[in-house]
């Protein structure tokens, strides 16, 4: 059967058939919160892969349209089309009941749910599913997961990229072809549920402006305040909250909303009051003043040292680290279709004071326990690279399959069955061996190690259909490639960069035009009792938040900025997107981990694969497989930090039996009890 036929064979479908509503729209710009709809398209679809409905129009938005040259749609083509609110009611019956499907689902859902917002209706949407968090699933052999790439792969034909039409079009060919090799591979689909959404639910706060010097310390008891110093305030005041952190941001001192061993100065009138941050800067040692002595001291706040001069030259710290790969990739400009927007928060969030965050100083208390202020491995010692050299990147060949010292390279090995100790063992095993380790299966799976009770895994039935090889655990000993051609498909012109544990790879820099963002993401075997939520930290030289917004988490989707996205691909993958090139300089590291909801641990989760991709849509140029050990509830993922001008990634998996709110606190976090 053809790949695009218009119907599915549903009795080979199994549970994959819904009814769809493919879409596709195109936009004045990538933020949907500013931004709109320029024109959308509709295709519904039935269960049995039969299309019931195509709709699609042009709009006028009221505003500059934006990259003409991008989708084409200029000023004098839109006028006269319709408003999104005159159509919002028959995109809204479309859409009801049904699955949206969107190639990069979250751009498309967020910018609809702002338009129908705008048009002062909800978006009658509860679940969607993207054809990318699909794609990266089935994993087909494909150099990107452009609509483009998948089309060709999957032969679909293409006549107009960025027409909205033509394009849903293409999806809908390659929604089928899709959804047939997730039925072949008894992948579950990853599904995502959409809460209802209105506008203020979901538009982030103005950017905060960053403090531009580095910390200079602790206030001594007969020194100056100097630029760049922690400052934090508690208790009543006698002048306005607000005109003392105005004063002290212009002055250039760092104004936080929290008290860590880290802090510079506290200003309270009430040092006996016992408030939490008392008591905090009580047991650091932090130097306390009253707000007449703060006042005094802030006509005279002496020059402090600009992040911009420090960052090249880095202090070497104390452990040595190996030295990187270098990973190159093609940097193309981006399009509006290849960056989504932010996620809606699924759930309250346990560990915010609140779910609205409009104050800029927080009083809430913080609970007393002592936590881990530091919990990131120790710094790299690696030598930097001169300002402005660009970092060699000469293009890392696949290593040939079986060569004598990795005798699995090329391979993609998946373990069932054992306890998590052995599985984690032998994960490690196949990565010493050049292969990489998989957590599902999927069209690149190679090989199939058995441990104990492996044997019952659920995915056996569907790995004897495959032909797959099927291993037992002494195969690692000593391996033999056997070659199978159970996915049908030619392997990548260039496979991913496989990591071990505490790798670390230089991220490629731009030459000329905007560098795209970064797409770290994280997946998981389906978890049927418990979540897991992927968060991000944005930290200073001192490992420490600048302010509370720089925890992204699923409760505060995105930075005040924009810069760092965290992004819901399905139940069982969560992405955290990162737009390096506009993070301030008092950004040093950003680190990004996983914790596990309620009672379970990693131990019962099992390894989590981390996949490194430039763009929403490209291919992953590295790939780590992280395995913790069986009680931690918290795991670091992995760190992208500064050295000298280029950045780096560094696998590092180690996890904690604290939960979120203990890591969070750790990284200067004000976490309410």
């Amino acid at each position: 059967m053809s790949l695009v036929s218009a119907s599915f064979n549903t009795s080979a479908m199994g549970d994959h058939g819904y009814d769809w509503a493919l879409v596709d729209v195109e936009t004045s710009g990538l933020m949907a919160r500013r931004d709109r709809v320029l024109s959308v398209a509709v295709i519904t679809i039935g269960p049995d892969g039969e299309q019931t409905g195509e709709f699609s129009t042009l709009l006028d938005p009221g505003c500059d349209p934006g990259p003409v040259e991008v989708h084409g749609l200029t000023a004098e083509r839109l006028r006269g089309a319709p408003t999104f609110d005159q159509v919002a009611g028959r995109i809204g019956a479309m859409l009801q009941d049904r699955v949206l499907v969107a190639h990069n689902a979250q751009f498309d859902y967020d910018f609809l749910a702002h338009e129908f917002a705008r048009a002062r209706m909800w978006l009658p949407v509860s679940q969607r599913l993207c054809t990318l968090a699909l794609n990266r699933q089935v994993d087909p052999p494909t150099d990107d997961m452009k609509l483009g790439t998948l089309a060709t792969h999957y032969n679909v034909p293409q006549e107009r990229a960025h027409d909205a039409l033509d394009d849903t079009r293409v999806l809908a060919g390659i929604l089928r072809a899709s959804l047939r090799e997730a039925a072949r591979l008894d992948l579950p689909l990853p599904l995502v549920t959409c809460p209802p959404r209105a506008e203020s639910q979901f538009t982030p706060k103005p950017p905060k402006t960053p403090c531009a010097y580095r910390n200079p310390g602790r206030l001594t008891s007969d020194g100056p305040l100097r630029q760049g110093m922690k400052v934090a305030i508690t208790g009543e005041t006698a002048h306005a909250r607000a005109e003392l952190v105005g004063r002290a941001v212009v002055a250039g001192l760092n104004m936080m909303t929290s008290v860590s061993r880290h802090t510079s100065v506290l200003v309270t009138n009430e040092p006996a009051s016992g408030s939490a941050k008392v008591r905090r800067a009580l047991a650091e040692g932090v130097p306390v003043i009253d707000e007449h002595a703060f006042l005094r001291m802030l006509a005279d706040v002496r020059p402090g040292t600009t992040h911009e001069a420090t960052a090249v030259a880095a202090a070497p710290m104390a452990e040595p680290e190996a030295e990187p790969v270098v990973v190159t990739a093609d940097l193309a400009p981006r399009t509006p279709s290849a960056a989504p927007v932010q996620e809606a928060p699924v759930r309250e969030a346990p560990v915010r004071e609140a779910p609205v965050r409009e104050a800029p100083v927080r009083e809430a208390p913080v609970r007393e326990a002592p936590v881990r202020e530091a919990p990131v491995p120790g710094a790299p010692t690696l030598p930097t690279a001169a300002p402005g050299v660009p970092v060699p990147a000469p293009r890392r060949p696949a290593p040939s399959a079986g060569a004598p010292d990795k005798p699995l390279a090329g391979r993609r090995v998946l373990v069932l069955g054992g306890v998590h100790a052995d599985a984690a063992a032998a994960r490690t095993r196949i990565v010493e061996l050049g292969g990489s380790a998989a957590i599902n299966l999927s069209a690149s799976v190679t090989d199939v190690v058995l441990l104990e009770k492996g044997e019952g895994d659920r995915r056996m039935s569907r790995i004897a259909t495959l032909e797959l090889p099927v291993h037992d655990i002494h195969w690692l000993s000593a391996p033999t490639a056997i070659a199978t051609a159970a996915s049908g498909a030619a392997p990548r012109a260039q496979e991913p960069h496989v990591m071990p544990r505490g790798g670390v790879i230089d991220l490629p820099t731009a030459h000329g035009g905007p560098a795209p963002e970064w797409y770290i993401t994280a997946g998981w075997a389906p978890q049927p009792d418990c979540g897991i939520d992927v968060v991000a930290f944005l930290l200073d030289e001192d490992q420490q938040v600048t302010f509370d917004e720089d925890f992204i988490f699923y409760g505060a989707p995105e930075s005040p900025a924009g810069t760092v996205r965290l992004l819901t691909g399905g139940p069982a993958e969560q992405t955290i997107a990162l737009d390096l090139a506009s993070l301030p300089p008092a950004t040093r590291k950003v680190v990004v981990a996983a914790a596990v909801d309620g009672a379970a641990t990693f131990g019962t989760v099992g390894a989590i694969q981390i996949g490194a991709a430039l763009g929403s849509s490209g291919a992953p140029l590295a790939r780590a497989t992280l395995d913790a050990a069986t009680t931690e509830r918290t795991m670091l993922l992995v760190e992208i930090y500064r050295r000298g001008p280029v950045w780096r990634l560094r696998a590092v998996g180690q996890g904690y039996d604290h939960g979120l709110d203990a890591l969070a606190r750790g990284y200067g976090v004000d976490i309410a009890d």
